[in-house]
């Protein structure tokens, strides 16, 4: 499965486009729509480069640890949703989680409250975390979330 322009579109609504590095809540240099490997202090990239980016990440990297690490059937959007989640948290998150075990035994309906427990860096509740999580649980339930 591949991600949609649904899915793509709430990735770089909540990421941001910023083309000059930067430090990420997390303390992580951060370039583009959330890209983090090999980002340096000083590095600059146009808006085509971010964009080029994201999908190479989402397509070489991210929709395969959604793709081999749900077991259960999936729809499109729940697809999108786990794929914006991981791309923000990481894959390590996503095995450890007890999100994915609730996923993978079925039990869809408890997947949106467990993805909303993820709103936090360095420790504290992030605002901008929070409406994130909310996004990507509306979505998983087929829900609208541009208005979160």
């Amino acid at each position: 499965m591949h991600i949609s322009d649904a899915g793509y579109e709430l990735i770089k609504s909540f990421e941001g486009c910023e083309l000059e590095a930067y430090k990420c809540a997390a303390g992580v240099w951060t370039i583009g729509y959330g890209h983090t490997k090999d980002v340096q202090e000083g590095d600059k990239w146009t808006k085509e480069k971010a964009e080029f980016m994201l999908w190479r990440e989402l397509e070489e990297e991210y929709e395969h640890y959604v793709n081999s690490l749900v077991t259960v059937p999936i729809n499109q959007c729940q697809f999108d949703a786990l794929v914006s989640w991981v791309y923000n948290l990481g894959p390590n998150n996503l095995k450890k989680s007890s999100m994915l075990r609730i996923l993978n035994e079925g039990k869809y309906d408890e997947v949106p409250a467990q993805m909303k427990r993820w709103n936090k860096a360095g420790g504290k509740v992030l605002e901008g975390l929070t409406r994130r999580r909310l996004a990507e649980a509306l979505l998983f339930e087929g829900n609208d979330w541009e208005h979160v």
